[in-house]
């Protein structure tokens, strides 16, 4: 006999049974007893012992290969489910969900009757709506579904592995200049996207980087921020929901910047900001995110996909140039992340290719004041110079730093 209790919900009294199914899953049945609340508690008492002596949880069905392709692609869901991270399977589930199950299940094809021209023509089908990306992605769950059904012996080859995949269409990035970098500055001072934007142009952080931002990750007695948490969004069963981890888009990606005097004045007044916040709101404040730099006046975090939707929005308002929040970062990646004598490098420390600089086609703008005392060895510049705040312009390309 399984497990039960009784519920009060909308003044009617429910039966909720709690079971564990043939794979080990805990479930609960919700049974309406159709009584009211008042006067009824015995009746439903009854109602609920009975529901629990009949109750029989329905076994799931043996699978093999006489199951449809489409039902096979959403078992596989609930099989990998707990081995991915949670939006690698939000964006599995969307794709087979939303595309790949209505498709097959149209077309009524078993699993071990698809065939290679079955998935080519949904490709091809495909191809007439989205990018040879998008199918791309789209292969890549077909494929590594198949696998597991060979691995599992409902069928013997793996149709997907004779399929001709699109070829990916190359991005072109674009991004701004100085003048357009300023401006865009000035165009969000004061709102919720200044912060990632700030951060996005200046020290090239992705948006997870950005909005995963915490106050102990930066050091204002060393003059250092360290990217090692992230933020992401993604939709979930129908929810859009919130994932945090200790970690970033790859090893190399944990790193350490200099924090320069413009940022830490920056970052300083904002945190005096939030604490007044936090003052004014009360009890009202939310307490969930105070470890988090972009936070809005009340506390709350300022979500990724906010950045995503409003930072075209800005742009358009202010008449700018329309680029992705991506693209604040590629001239910063371009020329230090995917350095080759960076790549080379296994040490994370700061060296003079991350330093901050923002090259614009031959002419290289600085952004930063360097903090020399965050290198590990001395650096002697000829000039002698430290650069001002502001964008200076270079009359000659910058040459990397030799340490």
């Amino acid at each position: 006999m399984v497990a039960g209790h009784l519920r009060e919900k909308s003044g009617y009294y429910y039966a909720v049974l709690n079971y564990t199914d043939s794979l080990g899953k805990r479930k609960t049945k919700w049974i309406s007893t159709g009584l009211t609340v008042k006067g009824n508690k015995k009746r439903a008492e009854a109602i609920l012992m009975d529901a629990r002596r009949n109750f029989n949880p329905e076994e799931p069905k043996v699978m093999n290969g006489d199951i449809l392709f489409a039902d096979y692609m959403e078992k596989w869901l609930d099989i990998i489910k707990s081995s991915v991270a949670v939006p690698t399977f939000a964006s599995y589930s969307t794709t087979v969900k939303k595309i790949v199950a209505p498709y097959f299940r149209e077309k009524e094809v078993t699993l071990k009757n698809l065939t290679a021209k079955d998935i080519q023509e949904f490709y091809l089908s495909e191809l007439e709506r989205v990018s040879p990306s998008s199918v791309i992605h789209y292969h890549a769950n077909i494929h590594k579904a198949l696998k597991y059904a060979v691995k599992i012996d409902l069928i013997d080859v793996n149709p997907a592995d004779k399929v001709e995949r699109p070829k990916k269409d190359r991005y072109v990035g674009s991004f701004y200049d100085a003048d357009e970098v300023n401006a865009l500055f000035e165009a969000a001072k004061g709102s919720k996207l200044e912060l990632p934007i700030l951060f996005g142009a200046f020290y090239g952080l992705r948006r997870s980087e950005a909005i995963g931002l915490k106050w102990d990750a930066i050091d204002f007695d060393q003059n250092t921020i360290t990217i090692r948490h992230t933020v992401t969004s993604c939709d979930l069963d129908g929810k859009r929901v919130l994932v945090a981890s200790d970690t970033t888009k790859t090893k190399s990606s944990m790193r350490t910047l200099p924090l320069v005097p413009f940022m830490r004045e920056r970052l300083l007044t904002l945190k005096e900001e939030q604490q007044e916040n936090r003052r004014l709101c009360g009890r009202s404040y939310i307490k969930e995110y105070l470890e988090y730099v972009c936070v809005n006046e009340i506390g709350d975090l300022i979500k990724p996909h906010y950045v995503t939707e409003s930072f075209p929005k800005l742009l358009k308002a202010k008449g700018m140039r329309q680029i992705r929040y991506h693209d604040l970062r590629h001239p910063y990646v371009k020329h230090t992340t995917k350095n080759k004598s960076l790549q080379k490098q296994k040490s994370q420390t700061i060296n003079a290719d991350s330093l901050g600089f923002l090259f614009f086609e031959d002419v290289a703008f600085v952004l930063v004041r360097f903090n020399f005392s965050l290198l590990e060895k001395k650096v002697e510049i000829a000039s002698a110079h430290l650069f001002e705040l502001s964008l200076i312009h270079i009359s000659e390309p910058t040459r990397h730093l030799r340490i």
